[in-house]
């Protein structure tokens, strides 16, 4: 009982970190993108990848190692929603992943350097529709406790 506990509050503190860096990027997309902000948008971006991997691992630990077990899991409609939005907001976020690490890199070559306001816009609204689907993710998974298998 105690390792459930103890996955499940790390699946939760890691979700919820995962959040604030998603939010934080958001918020910085929405200003003047300038050397400074890059430096923070490429590390907040590292720590969102990081966390995310972490969340994967340990979910998969409370999937595999849970109380539940795995047959709640993998005959969960909303589990599979839940983990459907989550490898969709990964994938979205390799795109800003690529810009932000193309910014540091033209930032070290040129300290003038500032990312062009479209592609600044874009990457906002690839964030942005992360943010949706983390939400939908919270939805998903307050269905998947309540509701299980229907």
């Amino acid at each position: 009982m105690l390792k459930d506990l103890l996955l499940a509050s790390f699946h939760h503190l890691l979700f919820f970190a995962l959040i604030a860096m998603l939010v934080t990027e958001s918020v910085l997309l929405r200003g003047r993108v300038d050397g400074v902000v890059v430096q923070h948008l490429a590390r907040l971006d590292s720590g969102y990848g990081m966390s995310a991997g972490l969340l994967l691992v340990v979910g998969l630990l409370r999937v595999f190692q849970g109380v539940k077990g795995y047959d709640f899991y993998l005959h969960n409609p909303w589990f599979h929603a839940k983990l459907g939005c989550f490898v969709l907001a990964g994938l979205l976020s390799i795109l800003p992943t690529i810009r932000f690490l193309r910014w540091r890199k033209a930032l070290a070559a040129d300290p003038a350097f500032v990312p062009a306001a479209g592609e600044v816009a874009a990457l906002a609204r690839i964030v942005r529709f992360e943010l949706l689907l983390v939400a939908a993710i919270l939805v998903f998974a307050a269905m998947m406790a309540r509701y299980g298998g229907f």
